[in-house]
């Protein structure tokens, strides 16, 4: 038990990270942060400009099991505990159908997507059951449920993570962890807007709007709510 909120927020530097990290430093939570591209790891620091006492910024591949373990260990040993975990890792590839999809393409979306996702709760379950309470969020998508044409692939990993999330929920239910899954369209960051340069994005949820629910999924307020695939993609059409 620490008496502290301390989170752990996979792929943090990304744009729903970058949205959310403002909201839990209100409510003094203190950070394990992860990122992979250097620059988006200086722009980070440079935003929120937090000391070492509220914040772990680390390289770290989240799709390597062994780096993940020494990562969760690290925050728990710097900050004395564990409650929260958001897993933002995650990626997006098209235009493949099943039968042309390569194996490279296949194992990259379960790698970006699911594994990592698996990874960290894999590392974070053992030290999250010793406290009074837990928050996991992971990240699937709509696409998991509709599972268009041309992706195949993301579709698969996506379906994992929403059964990887109901998996945790239930192993956990003898204790005050919860688990939960966000169920996103596309969202609308730069990237996205980059990649489909002809779609509609009025209406694609952006990254603060992820974010705000993350976070009340974040709080003692949710704790009713577990197992639970939930949809945030509001008036999107995909």
């Amino acid at each position: 038990m620490t008496g502290s909120n301390i989170a752990i927020v996979t792929g943090g530097t990304g744009s729903v990270g970058r949205a959310l990290v403002p909201l839990l430093i209100q409510r003094n939570f203190k950070l394990g942060v992860t990122y992979i591209i250097p620059e988006q790891a200086a722009g980070f620091e440079s935003t929120f400009d937090l000391d070492e006492d509220q914040l772990l910024l680390r390289r770290v591949d989240a799709v390597d099991p062994t780096a993940m373990d020494r990562f969760v260990q690290e925050t728990v040993d710097t900050f004395g505990g564990l409650n929260v975990v958001v897993c933002l890792v995650g990626g997006w590839a098209g235009g493949r159908d099943v039968h042309e999809t390569d194996n490279v393409r296949f194992d990259r979306m379960i790698d970006l997507n699911l594994r990592s996702a698996f990874n960290t709760v894999r590392a974070a379950i053992p030290h999250m059951r010793d406290e009074d309470w837990g928050r996991i969020i992971m990240l699937g998508s709509r696409q998991a449920i509709d599972a268009p044409a041309g992706q195949a692939a993301y579709n698969v990993a996506k379906a994992g993570v929403v059964a990887l999330a109901k998996s945790v929920a239930r192993e956990l239910s003898d204790t005050n962890v919860t688990c939960n899954v966000l169920m996103p369209s596309v969202i609308d960051t730069e990237r996205t807007r980059a990649a489909l340069p002809y779609a509609d994005y009025v209406n694609w949820p952006k990254p603060d709007e992820i974010a705000n629910v993350i976070d009340f999924l974040t709080g003692h307020r949710s704790a009713v709510i577990d197992g639970a695939q939930i949809p945030v993609w509001g008036a999107a059409e995909f």
